[in-house]
């Protein structure tokens, strides 16, 4: 988990993340990033130079482990709450070494206008708790968290923001899955699903990374997927390699 210091601002505390490459300032209390924004974005994989939507980026938190990984990469994060946008902003530049990271204040679900440029790659974390689920104790935690518009809506919106054949990636419940699948199925093909096991002996997948293409056509394949602790309750090796020192989630599960 992300290692916490108190912040100067009574509101926020400083995390760090991948084994402290990347410094992220974020509200003590609501919505707080952490284990999944850095699994969303060791699962990134775009050619060199691309640009990459951070969908919903809350504090900035995916965008920057990103761009420290992939220094190489254009990441724009899209957050639609200003104050949480500006933290992100605070964060790009307190991470100035993490590469290119611009954010834009404005809604995902506002179509884009026809001149905006596509992006080759669109990276998010939804808001993924049904509305009927327990409440969220804050208004801006169930904003980040309560999925009020199902998430097909949400998909759609991301895979409008794509260029022809780019990728989507996203993190979600597993218990979700059917839904997810149905949205993405009429405009997106090359379907990988990637379980993250609580541990070895798990029963079930608590949450999944989905990846897939724009236009694409093919049949989902289904990866053995990542074990997040082992017996001891400890992180794995491959867990390690992906949180503290910003491996790739490729590399580390060996697809080619």
């Amino acid at each position: 988990m992300p290692a916490t210091t108190t912040s100067t601002r009574a509101a926020t505390t400083c995390d760090r993340l991948l084994g402290g490459r990347v410094t992220l300032e974020q509200p003590a209390k609501g919505f707080r990033a952490g284990l999944d924004a850095v699994l969303l974005a060791a699962s990134v994989a775009a050619p060199a130079a691309a640009r990459v939507l951070d969908a919903g980026a809350g504090t900035g938190a995916a965008a920057l482990c990103l761009a420290r990984r992939r220094p190489d990469l254009e990441v724009v994060g899209l957050e639609r709450e200003p104050a949480t946008a500006a933290l992100a902003r605070a964060n790009a530049a307190r991470n100035s070494g993490a590469g290119r990271v611009t954010i834009e204040t404005a809604d995902l679900l506002a179509p884009p206008s026809a001149q905006q440029a596509r992006f080759d790659a669109v990276m998010t974390n939804p808001p993924f708790n049904p509305p009927e689920g327990r409440a969220a104790p804050s208004p801006a935690r169930a904003a980040a968290m309560v999925d009020a518009v199902g998430p097909a809506a949400w998909l759609v919106a991301c895979l409008a923001r794509l260029a022809p054949g780019g990728r989507l990636v996203l993190i979600h419940r597993a218990d979700r899955l059917p839904a997810v699948l149905a949205a993405l199925e009429p405009s997106a093909g090359a379907i990988e699903i990637i379980p993250l096991w609580p541990g070895p002996g798990a029963a079930a997948a608590k949450r999944v990374i989905l990846r897939c293409r724009k236009g694409a056509r093919g049949p989902a394949i289904l990866r053995r997927g990542l074990v997040l602790h082992d017996e001891t309750g400890m992180f794995t090796d491959a867990a390690e390699a992906l949180l503290r020192h910003a491996a790739a989630l490729d590399e580390v599960l060996a697809i080619g």
